[in-house]
């Protein structure tokens, strides 16, 4: 068997609407921490993770990220998807299902966080259990606005509910996840014409986590990890990144 390169798509199309108005020109995945834009910690993060191959999608102010990316100068191989039309974060992954390899794992990445996560540790533990996913996870301050997993013995999951109205526990979907192409057994069907992607946007968390119950594990981020969807989040990651806090 040939030694696969280490894959990561991050997820990165939003049009980042609840950061306006400092998304109307410029993409959320363009957003500056510590005077790099968001998306770059991330490709760094991933070189330095052992990353070799990183696929980007792309959409709101698309250009702008596709401009950011050709003069990117770092060993990993980055390539960029570019969607018309949103296809939705499972939507994404199907859609560049070629681009995966058989047989091995690979990152589903949310852009819009920022964290310090060891990739190398989650790798181990996802090999270790040989399911087709491993859901990362964080505890929530606010599990009601999360996608909320619950464990039963040796980390499996047992259940899965998006933005649960009574949240089961405080478990998290992180937006750090590891796959492989099993995971595909696991879409619904939505068609065979693929030129365009999906007929309808696929979301990981409201269509096809909740169908891995039972065939997935979760993995407690406990490093830095914060979502910076809002700007408010956005002012305390910036402020966590001055701090020296990851």
């Amino acid at each position: 068997m040939h030694q696969a390169p280490l894959k990561a798509i991050v997820l990165a199309a939003g049009l980042g609407t609840r950061l306006r108005p400092l998304t109307e020109q410029v993409p959320k995945c363009l957003l500056p921490i510590g005077g790099k834009p968001l998306l770059q910690i991330w490709i760094e993060h991933l070189a330095r993770q052992g990353i070799d191959e990183v696929l980007v999608n792309t959409h709101w102010h698309h250009e702008k990220v596709q401009k950011f990316l050709e003069t990117w100068e770092g060993n990993q191989r980055v390539v960029t998807f570019y969607e018309p039309k949103l296809l939705g974060s499972a939507g994404t992954i199907l859609a560049n299902r070629q681009w995966l390899e058989d047989g091995f794992p690979f990152f589903i990445i949310y852009g819009d966080n920022l964290t310090n996560v060891d990739l190398g540790k989650m790798l181990v533990f996802h090999r270790s259990h040989g399911l087709p996913f491993t859901l990362g996870v964080f505890r929530s301050k606010t599990p009601n606005q999360c996608g909320i997993a619950e464990i039963g013995e040796d980390s499996l999951v047992t259940g899965f509910v998006e933005k649960p109205k009574e949240p089961k526990s405080d478990l998290a979907a992180a937006g750090v996840y590891v796959a492989d192409r099993r995971i595909f057994d696991f879409f619904p069907e939505v068609g065979s014409d693929w030129q365009n992607g999906p007929a309808i946007p696929l979301d990981l968390g409201f269509h096809i986590i909740p169908r891995l119950v039972g065939q997935m594990k979760a993995y407690l981020i406990k490093e830095f990890l914060m979502d910076i969807g809002t700007l408010s989040q956005y002012d305390e990651a910036r402020a966590a990144w001055h701090k020296g806090e990851l």
